[in-house]
């Protein structure tokens, strides 16, 4: 017998989910140093106290704000020779401070950080340890000794060629061949799938699995640290870290703002005396910082990050959860798409999909009445499936030595008629060879009919996908179901490229060869899932989408965006708002550095003071915001 001892449970150091638990602690810094800055800004601008020690209060406030944007300034530039907006942020703070616009420069850095701010938040998010994932992660093995020994020990202690028992309702810990027993299986955490999966003696069993029936020995054929479910967990954990970081249209529009931006007032500040002598090397330099004062962008750092904002608020009331303005970026230049199958473009669960009657002298009505008296005595999860689908009354007294035969089915008598509902081995019939689940029922000596049960389209996923080809976008099935139904589903949906019976590694693989043939250009491909092993494929896409109404905890954590309904078509709706957000961005950016050139050029000649300048960029900054409130509508 397996002793009842308290299983040990052995710690596993993970350096990663370390790592992420610092770096939440490393945003908490963040937002503390962001508030001490302002703090102490504000008060040596407005606190009345001796000039020096006021300017000496005030650049130590500014020192703490343009810390992390000088330090990743400095960063790029020694590493690459490129400048980008933390460069020209750090010199137009610099700037205002010199020109006497405090306020002007302590308002950029504080938008400035907190957009950093969040932005850290959304990815952090997205990498933080996936908490339902971990719970496939088996605690322990029951360890056979002997024929009546055995005992609780950590799944690292199991050696291959050992033997372990898996009872009902407990995990399968490591991968094995079947030596004794049989079971139904619940390997929907490998597979996605919502059928059971039945083994006997010789059958292999993968760990992840959950025993929902029966009682098995396996004979382990892998240590832990190279079972299937040890593998899953390991590519979750290094999935975030394959995934580059996207960059957004704003970035790429600074690579080329900033240097032109410092070229020029490098040129005023040295040119202005030479065509002029009028003009001092000193009043040259105070026009140079005042054009990177107006230069400084302010409306684009209002304006860019509200119309994120705008368009992950619009795609919230929608019921579509983006994670960070770079995934909301993305989803305008995905080119490919990869679906799951199970509770993504179908409903992930069973529904009665047919009524075969074999003996005319029966009824279709007479097939389920005899599965559900039978059913009804049972706790397995087909049978409480359909139980919820036909409602049909009986005395249940009539039902006489109800049995259940692990693996197979159940047998009961009835009206001193045996009768056997299970599949096909147990009624020993083999015509019938249509894919799927099939409850037979056998009357005494005969096969009468049988109940095939079998998960359908969800209603609106086809025209879904017609939309998304109409945009060009390729759709591509991955699923873990066997070659027949998923060929079924996808002739269904019209769908050419479908690959079945995979499991997670399966997925991976096939995605990284995705996400290669799309590498270096502006192409992106997106992954739709909604079980636990879905997570890695999920993590690693360009950006991974997970169906929130019916999917897993883990997965919901592992997406960037979160569809929160069951509707394939919120797909199509996002990346509307993505191409909207966009194209608003873009308009923003055109008329903000358009009026900043013609103001620019008339500093350049002395037309525009300071006071001007700063008019002239709160205008144009109302403007972008008026602009990009249209987003919400």
């Amino acid at each position: 017998m397996i002793q009842s001892v308290e299983p040990e449970v052995t710690l596993v150091e993970n350096k990663k989910y370390e790592s992420r638990t610092s770096k939440k602690q490393s945003s908490i810094l963040e937002i503390i140093r962001l508030v001490i800055g302002i703090t102490i800004s504000l008060l040596g601008i407005y606190l009345p106290m001796p000039k020096v020690v006021g300017i000496i209060v005030l650049i130590i406030g500014y020192l703490i704000l343009l810390y992390r944007t000088i330090k990743n300034a400095v960063k790029l530039f020694i590493s690459s020779k490129k400048i980008n907006e933390n460069f020209l942020i750090t010199i137009s703070v610099i700037g205002a401070f010199l020109v006497g616009e405090q306020m002007e420069g302590l308002m950029v850095i504080t938008l400035y950080e907190i957009g950093k701010i969040l932005e850290s938040k959304a990815i952090n998010k997205t990498r933080k340890s996936i908490s339902e994932l971990m719970d496939i992660r088996p605690e322990y093995a029951n360890l056979k000794i002997s024929e009546n020994e055995g005992k609780q020990v950590s799944p690292n202690e199991v050696k291959i060629g050992d033997t372990i028992i898996i009872k009902q309702g407990e995990k399968v810990p490591i991968d094995g061949i079947v030596t004794k027993g049989s079971a139904s299986l619940d390997t929907s955490s490998l597979t996605g799938e919502s059928l059971l999966y039945h083994v006997r003696e010789g059958d292999e069993v993968l760990s992840g699995s959950i025993n929902e029936q029966g009682l098995i020995e396996l004979k382990v054929t892998k240590d832990y640290e190279n079972s299937t479910v040890s593998k899953i967990l390991e590519l979750v954990e290094n999935a975030t870290d394959k995934k580059a970081k996207t960059e957004t249209f704003v970035n790429k529009a600074s690579r080329i703002y900033t240097p032109i931006v410092i070229l020029l007032a490098v040129i005023v500040a040295i040119i202005l005396p030479i065509i002029s002598k009028d003009i001092t090397y000193s009043e040259s330099i105070y026009r140079s910082l005042i054009f990177l004062v107006i230069s400084c962008p302010c409306a684009i750092a209002i304006s860019v990050p509200l119309s994120y904002f705008s368009g992950i608020g619009k795609s919230s009331k929608s019921g579509i959860l983006v994670k960070g303005s770079d995934y909301l970026d993305i989803l305008k230049n995905v080119k490919e798409i990869a679906f799951d199958k199970t509770g993504t473009l179908t409903k992930g669960k069973f529904e009665i999909r047919k009524v075969d009657v074999y003996d005319k002298s029966y009824t279709e009505d007479d097939i389920l009445k005899y599965v559900v008296m039978g059913e009804s005595f049972s706790n397995h999860p087909i049978a409480k499936s359909i139980l919820k689908l036909v409602n049909i009354e009986f005395n249940k007294e009539d039902v006489k030595e109800f049995k259940e035969i692990s693996g197979k089915g159940l047998s009961y008598n009835f009206n001193e008629n045996k009768i056997l509902i299970g599949n096909s081995s147990l009624v020993n019939y083999d015509k019938d060879k249509t894919e799927g689940t099939k409850i037979f029922v056998k009357l005494n000596n005969d096969v009468i009919g049988a109940v095939s049960l079998a998960d359908t389209v969800k209603e609106g996923t086809k025209d879904a996908l017609d939309k998304l080809k109409e945009r060009g976008i390729k759709v591509k099935i991955y699923t873990g179901d066997n070659q027949r139904i998923a060929a079924r589903v996808a002739d269904e949906l019209e769908v050419k490229n479908v690959e079945s019976e995979m499991l997670p590694t399966d997925k991976y693989k096939a995605l990284e060869k995705l996400l290669k043939k799309y590498k270096n250009t502006n192409k992106k491909v997106a992954f739709v899932g909604d079980g636990i092993n879905d997570s890695p494929v999920l993590a690693l896409a360009d950006v991974g989408i997970s169906m929130g109404g019916v999917g897993s905890q883990s997965a919901i954590e592992a997406s960037d965006v979160v569809i929160m309904t069951d509707s394939i078509d919120k797909l199509n709706e996002a990346i509307d708002i993505s191409k909207k957000t966009n194209k608003i961005i873009k308009q923003n950016l055109i008329f903000a550095i358009a009026v900043k050139i013609l103001i620019l050029a008339l500093s350049t000649i002395g037309m525009a003071q300071m006071s001007l300048a700063v008019f002239a960029d709160v205008g144009v900054t109302l403007i972008t915001i008026v602009n990009t409130l249209r987003i919400l509508r």
